[in-house]
């Protein structure tokens, strides 16, 4: 099935009248990440048989993504009705698509229903392995987030280690707290998760 472009809300909330699961990409046109993500969701979406798969241009259908729990792009969510059964954010190929969002993926709640919604910004560079695996985590743990190359945004990197004193990658920044290094205790204390 193709990937269907949603131009206004109505479009998408009509099919998801049906019981069938629907995958829905929110991405932005404003975004790099979402330019550099969206070719890979189109090929995963042209994977999909018959399934229906939409865009969703967050510039453009304004507010729908707070239906979804969705607060940064690229992400893409599998739903039926409106509940949230997957949730992949930040670039992903098409293969990792296809594993985030297979129906065998454990269902989840929307976010902000019974827990804390928190802000996650991941600062990264291209040629970081660890920063990858900071991205794996979290997505394994449904927690969405927003990637910023410091490599690419050079007022970015200045404000980065201005706020952390540190140049090195992968850092994060928790609801205004900023982590150096991948050090999952102090992620799973600040995001209120059980290690693993």
């Amino acid at each position: 099935m193709s990937v269907a472009r949603v131009s206004k809300e109505s479009e998408l909330l009509s099919a998801l009248g049906s019981d069938h699961e629907v995958i829905v990409g929110f991405f932005g046109e404003f975004s790099q990440a979402s330019r550099k993500a969206l070719p890979a969701f189109e090929s995963f979406g042209q994977e999909q048989g018959e399934r229906p798969i939409y865009v969703v241009d967050v510039g453009v259908v304004k507010g729908l993504h707070k239906r979804f729990g969705v607060s940064s792009v690229p992400t893409v969510v599998r739903v039926k009705g409106e509940t949230v059964l997957g949730k992949v954010s930040g670039v992903e190929s098409a293969e990792g698509y296809a594993l985030a969002l297979s129906s065998s993926a454990t269902p989840m709640k929307v976010p902000g229903a019974d827990k804390k919604e928190h802000r996650v910004r991941v600062y990264v560079t291209d040629s970081c392995p660890w920063c990858t695996s900071v991205k794996s985590y979290l997505r394994q743990h449904h927690v969405s987030f927003s990637e910023v190359n410091v490599q690419r945004d050079e007022s970015a990197a200045r404000e980065m280690v201005r706020r952390s004193g540190q140049q090195g990658v992968p850092q994060v920044d928790i609801d205004g707290r900023m982590i150096v290094g991948f050090d999952k205790a102090r992620i799973d204390s600040l995001l209120g998760l059980r290690g693993s």
